[in-house]
């Protein structure tokens, strides 16, 4: 799925020189923690966080934290002090795979989309990523999602999908995931039924091992050196 099927594309954004007390207000109205900074030709020139806005506000600790002196500071502060000038973006071609794995290396809660020549065509964030891979998973329908463990040989998810398809049970979605151990690997099918009793003890007759998927941990994968 690409991130253009997937983005907000009517986006709330701001001028380098809207003011800290403009922004964190439309942050608040519109329930949203990233505001884009683009000029009048809508090129993205940076952008503003709450984490942005939290780094340039006081702390209501402070005795002076909403004086009128404090409030005129904060009113004199543009987007332009304190946004991210080079923030990490996106183009709507990129997937949501992509997507994905750019949010978790670069520890970012959304990714401007940009078109080649850098005007603002929208923007992903997390709340998006799991809009849409709840989608592509399926799992907006009832159903039970099931943990398989297997060997890492060919002919093994036929094999499971033959067996539950025998059982005329409808798929949501298969996602097979890495284990801890290289040779092992494990399938995790999300079946479009709750009754899976008799699945489950086919699976184990057939020499499976079944994992409870919310005791699942990818941190206990092996972390990339």
């Amino acid at each position: 799925m690409f991130v253009d099927k997937s983005m907000t594309k009517r986006v709330i954004t701001i001028k380098p020189e809207t003011s800290l007390i403009e922004a964190r207000a439309l942050m608040n109205e519109h329930n949203i923690r990233h505001l884009p900074v683009t000029d009048e030709a809508n090129t993205l020139v940076g952008i503003v966080t709450d984490r942005d806005l939290r780094s340039a506000t006081p702390s209501i600790l402070l005795d002076d934290f909403d004086s009128a002196e404090e409030r005129d500071r904060l009113s004199k502060i543009s987007a332009r002090d304190i946004m991210s000038k080079t923030p990490v973006t996106l183009k709507p071609m990129h997937t949501i795979q992509d997507a994905l794995l750019i949010i978790q290396q670069r520890k970012v809660g959304a990714l401007p989309v940009v078109d080649e020549h850098n005007k603002l065509k929208g923007i992903l964030s997390v709340r998006d990523l799991m809009r849409a891979f709840t989608n592509v998973l399926g799992i907006g329908e009832p159903g039970t999602l099931l943990g398989i463990l297997v060997e890492e040989k060919v002919g093994h998810l036929k094999r499971i999908v033959d067996a539950i398809t025998e059982e005329n049970i409808s798929f949501g979605s298969v996602l097979v995931a890495r284990h801890w151990d290289a040779s092992k690997r494990a399938v995790f099918p999300y079946l479009l039924t709750n009754n899976v009793a008799r699945i489950k003890k086919k699976l184990v007759d057939l020499g499976y091992t079944l994992i409870d998927p919310m005791e699942w941990h990818l941190d206990r994968l092996p972390k990339n050196e």
